[in-house]
Order: structure tokens, then sequence, then C-alpha cells
């Protein structure tokens, strides 16, 4: 019983070895193949390398562009933004002034003497007055008799059927209108055919 046990155990222990020097030619193979792809990659994986750095490179160029015109933009803005807060930022100050000029010309129309000293000091402070304001980016709106009616720069309080005009003409001007740069400060206030 003793011998066949020690057989047993022989037989095993054999086994096991073949099994050991099976396993280490499996690895040996596999070891080699490796070598072998890896020999492969290794010409496979510069130009993947390349590729992929090229991608990035781009991607960093597209993002670079992106930022130069995001950049320009913000520039064109802030310019534009500064030139209207600088043409603006008088506007309270011009709206306070428009009546300031309806009374001056009102006081103007009043005077029969055109050559008196009073009318003459009146008519000077007025037009240094419409002078200071022009400097400043202040405009009329021109509202000739028997032009066209315009809607952003007129205000119609007045419609009447004209004879002479076709419909939609300014027949008579009521109180001056004016702009300051490309903003409507007040309209014109006109009498409209119709």
């Amino acid at each position: 019983m003793y011998d066949l046990e020690k057989e047993k155990i022989d037989n095993l222990e054999e086994a096991s070895e073949k099994e050991v020097n099976a396993s280490e030619e499996e690895i040996n193979r596999e070891g080699v193949e490796e070598v072998s792809s890896e020999d492969e990659n290794i010409d496979a994986e510069p130009a993947f390398i390349i590729k992929n750095l090229e991608n990035k490179v781009l991607e960093q160029e597209e993002a670079l562009k992106r930022i130069n015109a995001e950049y320009a933009n913000y520039r064109r803005r802030t310019m534009e933004e500064k030139a209207s807060i600088g043409l603006y930022a008088n506007e309270k100050i011009v709206n306070g002034l428009i009546p300031v000029i309806d009374n001056l010309e009102r006081a103007l129309d009043s005077f029969e003497n055109k050559e008196d000293n009073l009318y003459v000091g009146v008519e000077m402070v007025y037009k240094q007055l419409i002078e200071t304001l022009k400097n400043a980016g202040v405009e009329e709106i021109k509202a000739e008799i028997g032009s066209d009616f315009d809607h952003n720069m007129h205000m119609a309080v007045i419609q009447e059927e004209s004879q002479e005009y076709d419909s939609g003409k300014i027949l008579m001007v009521l109180q001056k209108g004016y702009m300051l740069g490309k903003k409507v400060l007040r309209a014109t206030m006109v009498k409209v055919s119709n």
C-alpha cells in the first residue's frame, strides 16, 4: 500500500512537472508573440503618436483662432460702447436744453424790430447754443413741407385732407425735432396729409 501511494505521488509529481514545463513553453511562446507584435506596434506607434500630436496642434490652432476672433469682437464692441457712451453721456442735459431752444426761437419770432439790440443779443445767444449743441452731435431733424412723412423721425399730431399734396406728405411743422447721433431725442411734430 505504501508503494502504491508512493507510485501515485511520483505520477502526480511527474504530471505536474509536465504541466509546469508545458506552461513555461506556452509562456515563452506568448512572450515571443508579444515581442513580435510589439515590433509591429513599434512601427505603428510613432505614426499614431504623430497623428495624435498633429490633431492636438490643429485643435490648439483652432482654439487660438477662436480666442483671437472673440478678442477682436470684444475690442470692437468696447470701442463702439465707448463712442456711444461719450456721445450719449450728455443726453439728459441736451434733453433739458431743447425747451430752451424752443423758448429762444419763440422769443426771436415775437420781435417786430429785427434791428433792436435786444433781438440781436438773443439771436447771438441762440446761435451760440445751436453751434455748441451741433459740436456735441445734436442735429435738427429736417422736415420740409411737401416731403415724405417718416414715422421714425416725425410724429403726426394732425391729419388733414390736401388738394396740393399726396397722402403721407408733411403739410406743416408744429415743433422741431432733434437727434443726438443716430438717436431721436424728440421727433418733429407735423401735420400730415391723408
